[in-house]
């Protein structure tokens, strides 16, 4: 993940395939979101509950975002640097 990219900066190599794997975490973090959203909308019935929990589900989808942000800081910085 991005500390393992972090950690691997001194070998751009392997940074690199941390911050592919995180690029691709993200994206599956999207899918499983809206399938998550998607299942609490059809299998939930109070309204509180599905706002209570459509923002924990997007409170972690902000988190993984901003972990793709630093992996692709991350990725600049190696790119640039070779």
């Amino acid at each position: 993940g991005v500390v393992a990219a972090v950690y691997a900066l001194g070998k751009p190599d392997s940074a690199l395939e941390h911050c592919i794997e995180v690029n691709r975490l993200e994206n599956e973090s999207d899918r499983v979101c809206r399938t998550l959203i998607a299942q609490l909308f059809d299998e939930e019935k109070d309204p509180v509950q599905i706002i209570k929990w459509k923002e924990i589900f997007e409170v972690m989808e902000t988190a993984v975002d901003k972990c793709e942000d630093v992996a692709n800081v991350i990725e600049d910085v190696i790119l640039k640097g070779t």
